[in-house]
């Protein structure tokens, strides 16, 4: 059986990305889907001073390690001012500090929502115009928008878009 990573880029404790992550990864057959919480990889904030003092934290390359290890990722990020949030570009920026190719070239289906109408479209390009420099092998990509209204009780309500994740989910299984 396959092995598949969901996770958000956040760490919020009600993260909407975190929610839709795990919808999506639940929606992959014949995987075994391990959802991560970036508050469980706490890392001091990112720069060449401190690494240089102290070198690179046990929870930047644990959290490469599980990449490294498993077969796909889903993973939907937050927007935060149209970028990433900075609880995810920094552990981005210690992983890379290790492996510059840090997605290892998994399978990815890369994600946002937010509560807006742009569904975090901004964070999802700039995601999609990197993360082929650092090895990330985006097999689809998806963006909810208007989370509250169209994300339910664990699930996409509008059928539409609840359609083109499943494409989008089926492309990440047929490349596992």
């Amino acid at each position: 059986m396959k092995k598949i990573i969901a996770f958000a880029g956040s760490n919020s404790k009600e993260s909407i990305n975190k929610k839709l992550a795990t919808y999506a990864a639940s929606l992959v057959s014949e995987a075994e889907v391990t959802v991560l919480d970036l508050n469980d990889f706490e890392l001091p904030l990112f720069g060449v001073d401190l690494e240089a003092e102290k070198g690179i934290p046990e929870n930047a390359q644990q959290f490469l390690d599980i990449i490294k290890s498993t077969d796909g990722i889903v993973l939907s990020l937050a927007e935060h001012n149209g970028a990433y949030s900075t609880v995810f570009k920094n552990l981005f920026d210690w992983m890379s500090r290790i492996e510059g190719k840090l997605w290892s070239n998994k399978p990815m289906l890369l994600m946002a929502t937010s509560p807006g109408a742009r569904g975090g479209a901004s964070v999802l390009d700039v995601a999609k115009n990197r993360f082929p420099f650092m090895g990330g092998h985006i097999v689809a990509d998806f963006s909810l928008p208007s989370f509250d209204e169209n994300f339910k009780e664990g699930q996409i309500v509008n059928s539409e878009l609840n359609s083109s994740l499943l494409k989008a989910t089926e492309t990440l299984q047929n490349s596992l």
